[in-house]
């Protein structure tokens, strides 16, 4: 028996939420916003929270900064029933922190900095993650997985592992890549994840399906585009699968397609069809816009099923 259920490598951070900013100074330095808040996140911290709080055994593989910030997320986690224990510390990268402006139906925009293209190499710590069920990257085409040699070290080892692999995707901030850049790595990934900006992006494509037959021709096994407030879509080589958004008034964005991929990872673990998986994490990504930061709605596995009850 494999020691984790889950365990997601890759971005640990914290998020410094703004929301209702004012962009109409009220000095000559000086601006207003709603409020303020200081989140954990990250997609790998994310993911691995979400899970943790639907009941699967899981660890995060990141690395952070002997700072205050790292201390933070470290602690958040732990409160949050994820095994700290692979963490890797430094006192040489600090741990980066996002600054994001949340607007009043949602949505957002992120500043990154330098911090963020700071790297660890996961590939030389495969006995971190080999003693999994399955792993959650976090994400692809950000650092540590915007290094093609690094991507097909880490899924060739945890294929050797029997380990099914998901993999979320994000759009380029500072080393660009193709899908043909990772031809050789993409095979080996059973889910693929991105939202509709990043499969618009990488394939050129505007329709969903069009946009899933891309990533299915370069060998992956399954595609799930999350479509925000229109909902999610699956396809792979048997199927199609189209959902919509749970109707719910949201207040963050921040985290939903985090919270929606580890829904359907802990569902697809316990045995789960692609559709029931996909109707389960969709509930779980539509439950974290209710609340401020991608940590915060999500409660319990309970909750998910009381939300699909009252919506079926």
């Amino acid at each position: 028996m494999k020691e984790y259920d889950i365990i997601c490598i890759g971005t640990a951070l914290v998020d410094s939420i703004i929301k209702g900013f004012d962009p109409n100074p009220v000095s000559a330095s000086g601006f207003r916003a709603e409020s303020g808040s200081l989140n954990v996140g990250g997609e790998a911290v994310n993911a691995g929270m979400a899970a943790a709080k639907l009941g699967a055994r899981t660890a995060i593989l990141c690395s952070l900064g002997k700072d205050a910030a790292g201390e933070m997320i470290v602690s958040a986690l732990n409160a949050g029933g994820v095994d700290t224990g692979l963490i890797l510390r430094s006192d040489e990268n600090p741990t980066p922190v996002t600054t994001m402006f949340v607007n009043e139906d949602g949505t957002r925009k992120s500043i990154t900095n330098g911090s963020h293209r700071y790297n660890f190499h996961p590939e030389k710590h495969a006995e971190s993650f080999m003693n999994a069920r399955a792993i959650i990257l976090g994400s692809l085409f950000r650092a540590p997985f915007d290094d093609p040699e690094i991507i097909l070290s880490v899924l060739t080892l945890a294929k050797k592992a029997g380990e099914i692999v998901f993999a979320d995707t994000k759009l380029p901030n500072f080393r660009p890549l193709t899908l043909e850049d990772l031809k050789y790595a993409l095979p080996f990934i059973d889910y693929i994840t991105p939202n509709e900006d990043e499969a618009k992006y990488y394939t050129g494509k505007t329709k969903p399906e069009e946009m899933a037959d891309v990533f299915l021709g370069y060998g992956v096994r399954n595609v799930i585009i999350k479509l925000g407030a229109k909902g999610c879509f699956f396809k792979n080589q048997e199927r199609t699968i189209s959902l919509p958004a749970c109707d719910i008034v949201a207040v963050d964005a921040t985290g939903a397609g985090d919270n929606l991929v580890a829904g359907f990872a802990c569902e697809i673990l316990r045995g789960a069809t692609a559709e029931q998986a996909l109707i389960f994490g969709n509930a779980c990504g539509a439950i974290c816009t209710t609340g401020v930061g991608a940590g915060t709605a999500l409660k319990n596995r309970e909750q998910v099923i009381g939300l699909l009850g009252n919506i079926s």
